[in-house]
């Protein structure tokens, strides 16, 4: 707060430039990871609805809605996490992954390796992969 203070009152004198740069670089990894988290669910969940079909639920529909707008506000807030988004995405694929074998019944074998949305798709509010959600079960 005592930083804060010295930089709104231009004191550049007093502040402790190396301290700040440290802040400054957490709050930028705690959005990262926040992104990543909520990417992870998302692919996660999408992975799930195209892979089981046959168990697909309003919970499913709403958490993919959820995380979607989630992303979005969070990018809308901190538009610097929009460049990470690519890298993100290629790192969370493994732990969505596991998210979506601990949470179905399928083999890996059934899954790609490799993420198999763009990220366009993935934060399309209208893109559901697999059979397309005809209404909002709402």
């Amino acid at each position: 707060m005592e930083q804060a203070k010295f930089l709104r009152n231009e004191d550049w004198h007093n502040l402790d430039i190396p301290n700040l740069v440290e802040e400054i670089e957490s709050l930028g990894r705690q959005e990262q990871t926040q992104l990543e988290s909520r990417l992870e669910v998302l692919t996660g969940q999408l992975l799930k609805w195209e892979f089981q079909p046959n168990k697909r639920s309003k919970s499913w529909f709403f958490t993919i809605r959820e995380q979607r707008r989630k992303i979005i506000r969070l990018i809308q807030r901190n538009p610097s996490l929009q460049p990470y988004l690519p890298k993100a995405l290629t790192e969370i694929y493994p732990d969505a992954l596991d998210l979506a074998l601990r949470e179905t019944s399928l083999a890996k074998e059934n899954f790609p390796q490799e993420c198999p949305y763009s990220l366009e798709e993935i934060l399309n509010a209208e893109f559901f992969p697999g059979e397309q959600l005809e209404s909002d079960p709402n």
